[in-house]
């Protein structure tokens, strides 16, 4: 299922839409859009659009098989994520990953969050 896409980064619009995909599973574009509606004013066809966009680009797939086209994320959340961190990172960052995590500690991230890196840390180290 995991594509690359040949380098093809989810616009933010593309990636409001994905997330959706990724929480609901396929879903009609009437599903994707009560879904955005939720957060934020967004047309049925504008949502439409960006759908059929991001099949033209394979960053998600399409059941015709039905009235009502079903539309499914071509990518894992984690592959997505992965793929535009490594960007991030390269970009931003200078390729350098603890430049990456310093800045973001910088961002008061809260106990929970800092528990959890905390945790994390500790089993990259049992693994070395």
């Amino acid at each position: 299922m995991a594509q690359d896409n040949l380098g093809i980064k989810p616009t933010e619009a593309e990636l409001t839409l994905l997330n959706v995909l990724w929480k609901l599973g396929p879903a009609t574009v009437r599903q994707v859009h009560d879904a955005v509606s939720e957060t934020q004013k967004t047309g049925y066809t504008t949502v439409l659009k960006i759908l059929q966009i991001m099949h033209e680009k394979a960053l998600v797939t399409r059941d015709e098989s039905n009235r009502a086209h079903v539309y499914a994320a071509a990518n894992s959340q984690t592959h997505t994520q992965s793929s535009l961190l490594k960007d991030l990172v390269s970009k931003a960052f200078g390729g350098s990953t603890s430049n990456l995590v310093m800045r973001a500690l910088n961002e008061s991230p809260s106990k929970q969050e800092i528990a959890d890196i905390r945790q994390l840390l500790n089993e990259l180290e049992q693994q070395e």
